[in-house]
């Protein structure tokens, strides 16, 4: 028993290794919840059943918040928050490229939750990977938090003046054209499979992926490419891993949740992007700084993250109205 309480109170990345195991545990019982229990069948998810999803994850996010707060202070309350926030919006382009991609190998709905809920698995270990890359390289080298604020100044300031680009050609993806090289690849969908087995001419059966897999590598690489900008963006707002990483996958788990209702919505949120920009550009701008006015408050972070991007948003729904709406 007490080397059992020594396990739970070690310190595992500067917290009690406890704290991560009640994070696990929810994580978990969300995960079996979402497949187990409200997705058995393979369905269709409507805009209705999305935002109640939606909710239900921000809701438990915003909880754990609470449960941060009463645990570790106001002060890792508010980073969480932030982190949290951050993470969502920064993902939100992420949308385009997951319908692009089950565009693309023509995923019927029904079976969409499922890429993207088994994708969040994926999500799950490498963010951990990438989350605990930076904390060694932050705690080894301080000055990669200003490698980090230029990269998200740079990223900032090209995201506010780039122009609009166009839709990648999916079917030249060096990593589609390496799978499908390399994989036996079936070019039809199995169901819900992810892999099927077929007979060759001898009657030897053997293991085919379907483009339901295809799908979920690409959507993968897709959150790699965007873990890029969005994990130094919270590293700048705290170099704690354990607020870093939860803030990191509370948030995702929410965004694949309202998937299916931003998919159809997204196209209104166009001065989204800029409001995006700006939060880079203040977040980076943060670091540089520190050295000269000293550390932001977290709850001004907060604040100003928060506007920024409502006031992106109630902008694009204002500009995108329907002209009747705009008329009455």
């Amino acid at each position: 028993m007490e080397a059992l309480l020594t396990f739970f109170m070690s310190d595992f990345l500067g917290k009690a290794t406890w704290l991560w195991l009640v994070f696990l545990a929810i994580i978990i019982a969300l995960l079996v919840l979402d497949l187990g229990v409200l997705h058995r069948d393979q369905h269709e998810i409507e805009m209705r059943e999305s935002l109640l999803l939606y909710s239900g994850y921000f809701a438990v996010g915003v909880a754990f918040g609470g449960w941060v707060w009463y645990e570790l202070g106001a002060h890792s309350a508010m980073e969480f928050y932030t982190g949290f926030l951050i993470e969502q919006s920064l993902s939100m382009d992420n949308v385009f490229v997951m319908a692009m991609i089950l565009g693309f190998f023509g995923i019927p709905r029904r079976y969409q939750h499922r890429v993207l809920f088994w994708g969040i698995l994926g999500v799950i270990i490498l963010r951990a990977i990438m989350i605990g890359l930076g904390t060694a390289l932050v705690k080894e080298f301080d000055w990669i938090l200003y490698v980090f604020g230029a990269f998200l100044l740079f990223t900032g300031v090209k995201m506010l003046f780039a122009k609009e680009e166009a839709h990648p050609d999916l079917a030249q993806n060096p990593v589609l054209r390496f799978l499908r090289k390399h994989l036996r690849i079936t070019d039809e969908l199995h169901g819900a499979h992810f892999f099927v087995r077929r007979a060759d001419a001898s009657g030897k059966l053997l293991l085919y992926g379907t483009p339901l897999f295809l799908a979920l590598v690409l959507i993968e690489l897709a959150d790699l490419v965007f873990a890029v900008d969005s994990v130094p963006a919270v590293f700048a707002i705290t170099q704690d891993p354990y607020i870093v990483y939860t803030s990191n996958i509370f948030a995702i788990l929410g965004l694949r949740a309202l998937y299916f209702a931003l998919a159809a919505l997204i196209h209104r949120f166009v001065y989204l992007k800029y409001a995006l920009a700006l939060v880079l550009i203040f977040i980076g701008g943060k670091i540089f700084l520190h050295g000269i006015i000293g550390k932001i408050p977290p709850l001004l972070s907060l604040g100003v993250t928060f506007g920024l991007l409502a006031g992106g948003v109630l902008l694009s729904l204002l500009k995108t109205r329907d002209p009747a709406e705009q008329k009455s």
